[in-house]
């Protein structure tokens, strides 16, 4: 059986959301085994960790598959990107950061270093796989997935005005713009609900929490923590509008589960979240920390029965096409070369 190094931020066992590897190291087998480094929550012996990983089983567990973020993650990609070229290892880059492209940008000479060594770079959507081609690195496309069967369908239809937010509290994924498109929901629906699911990670929590205080709607918001993914699925049963309102993202696993669990999504239009949800046919896209679009996105929803009913049909039609068992042979392309 290969067995292939696979480099990235596996940290489910301290509290974080599974990663894409961690999610499919165990639907690989037997066909393919990977080594999951670094599970590691201490950021500095995470690094140390990894390079550890790469000199001491990086030659007979090829290719190295690392992957590489926008923000500070992307200098550890880098550092084990090096040292892999150092040792002749060959390695793929796994592209999420949904500002990468910038990164292209702010630092071409690093990226040319890091991008340009590796055999081959994956892209999860064709957003981030159009920026690095036209920026001259040949990738592949390999969305994300998930297994289509472990998510219920439930067409909507009279919708009401109960919101859910699932994403790790962060400020690159805005989430006090769900606060305030809650606050301006309420002015006209006094019985709207937003129920917010995920981990703090930066403070982001607090500010929320705070915020909701301030503007008089804490009593009508949810923070559940982190749950399980079978969790937060039982409970969606219970909302009838997704949003997601970050300000940078690439294809969000969160979206395509929702759109599989037929919630109309209303999302900011940024990264690669064109590429998933059609404008008015899988769901709505909205500018950027714009509560005032989103509010009225919204309420188009509330208002219009065959629309949102419409919108959930053909979001699980487009969540469909990343079930696994479509996705996987892409995958084994890859570990098998």
């Amino acid at each position: 059986m290969p067995r292939i190094l696979y480099i990235g931020n596996h940290l489910s066992r301290n509290g974080g959301y599974p990663s894409v590897a961690e999610s499919m190291a165990p639907l690989l087998e037997p066909e393919v085994r990977l080594h999951l480094v670094s599970r590691r929550k201490n950021q500095v012996l995470r690094f140390l960790d990894m390079l550890w990983a790469v000199w001491r089983y990086g030659r007979r567990e090829q290719p190295v598959v690392i992957d590489t973020y926008s923000t500070l993650n992307f200098y550890y990609a880098l550092a084990t990107g090096i040292l892999c070229r150092l040792l002749g290892i060959a390695y793929y880059c796994v592209l999420h950061g949904g500002n990468l492209p910038a990164r292209l940008q702010i630092n071409p000479r690093w990226c040319r270093v890091l991008f340009g060594g590796a055999g081959e770079n994956i892209a999860p959507s064709g957003y981030l796989q159009a920026a690095f081609q036209q920026a001259g690195y040949p990738t592949r496309l390999i969305p994300n997935f998930i297994p289509i069967e472990n998510y219920p369908f439930l067409q909507r239809h009279l919708l009401r005005p109960r919101l859910l937010w699932v994403r790790a509290f962060d400020a690159t994924y805005n989430p006090g713009l769900a606060i305030r498109v809650l606050h301006q929901l309420a002015q006209q629906y006094p019985d709207a609900i937003l129920c917010m699911v995920g981990p703090d990670k930066d403070g982001s929590l607090g500010t929320c929490q705070a915020l909701a205080a301030e503007l008089g709607v804490s009593d009508q918001v949810i923070f559940t923590g982190q749950l399980s993914k079978a969790a937060w699925i039982k409970l969606s049963e219970q909302y009838d509008i997704f949003i997601n309102t970050t300000n940078f993202d690439n294809t969000p696993v969160s979206v395509i589960e929702a759109m599989a669990l037929g919630l109309p999504v209303v999302s900011t239009n940024v990264g690669g979240i064109p590429y998933l949800v059609e404008d008015g046919h899988s769901g709505f896209l909205v500018p950027k920390g714009d509560a005032d679009a989103m509010c009225r996105a919204i309420k188009k929803l509330l208002t219009n029965k065959m629309l949102a009913s419409t919108l959930s049909e053909n979001a699980r039609k487009k969540a469909e096409q990343f079930d696994w068992e479509v996705i996987k042979q892409r995958w084994l392309e890859v570990f098998r070369m």
